[in-house]
């Protein structure tokens, strides 16, 4: 018998699959979300973690290879099922980040002896976001020409990378929103010791304490 508190986020660009899918797992008992791409899959994820994610592997602008890769780095709890017919089989295709594969075509039942096979995850609510949340910190680039500086950041979410203009205010901390996925992120720029505020120069002397008197306890 199918847990019912079993939960799936499908991803599938296609929507005639899509919502085929949809409806057969929400009919055999599963818990069913939808996305129709990997951006739109990462939001989801930062809703609501799921038990099992069900991924097609070609989608235009991030494929399921791609949203397989950072599902396992950033999710490792969930249990992970690729999907393709470009490949055949029930292997898992060489460098799909997946517990399992489904060949698109084949049976329904087979999907669900696949489902079924995944171990039983409960699902969690990620953690409210911080208004403390530790920066990325950022080096911008040398520029002579008067212009605003620029600095290259790396999403946490997606784990995509991209430049952008760095804040010129005197906040230490800044906000913006990932171009790929939407992502809010907080960065800090980096600046020349002489320059670094007297607060930030505090938390590292702070951070460093604390990581000091945690070897101490660990040695003795």
């Amino acid at each position: 018998m199918i847990d019912t508190k079993a939960s799936i986020l499908i991803v599938e660009d296609e929507p005639s699959i899509r919502v085929s899918m949809t409806q057969v797992l929400t009919e055999v008992g599963y818990q069913v979300r939808s996305a129709e791409g990997g951006f739109a899959a990462l939001a989801e994820l930062r809703q609501l973690i799921p038990d099992i994610l069900l991924s097609d592997l070609n989608m235009p602008g991030m494929s399921g290879f791609e949203l397989l890769s950072v599902v396992r780095l950033r999710f490792p709890s969930v249990h992970t099922v690729a999907m393709s017919g470009a490949f055949s089989g029930r292997e898992v295709p060489s460098g799909v980040a997946a517990d399992a594969f489904y060949q698109k075509g084949a049976s329904i039942e087979s999907l669900l002896r696949i489902l079924a096979a995944m171990p039983h995850v409960v699902p969690f609510l990620p953690d409210e976001p911080s208004t403390a949340q530790e920066p990325i910190w950022v080096q911008p680039d040398v520029r002579r020409d008067g212009e605003k500086s620029c600095g290259t950041i790396s999403c946490p979410d997606c784990l995509r990378t991209f430049s952008l203009a760095l804040g010129s205010s005197n906040r230490l901390v800044h906000e913006a929103d990932c171009i790929y996925c939407g992502s809010l992120i907080h960065y800090a720029v980096m600046q020349p010791a002489e320059r670094i505020p007297v607060e930030v120069l505090q938390w590292v002397r702070a951070e460093e304490t604390s990581q000091f008197a945690n070897l101490s306890q660990s040695d003795s």
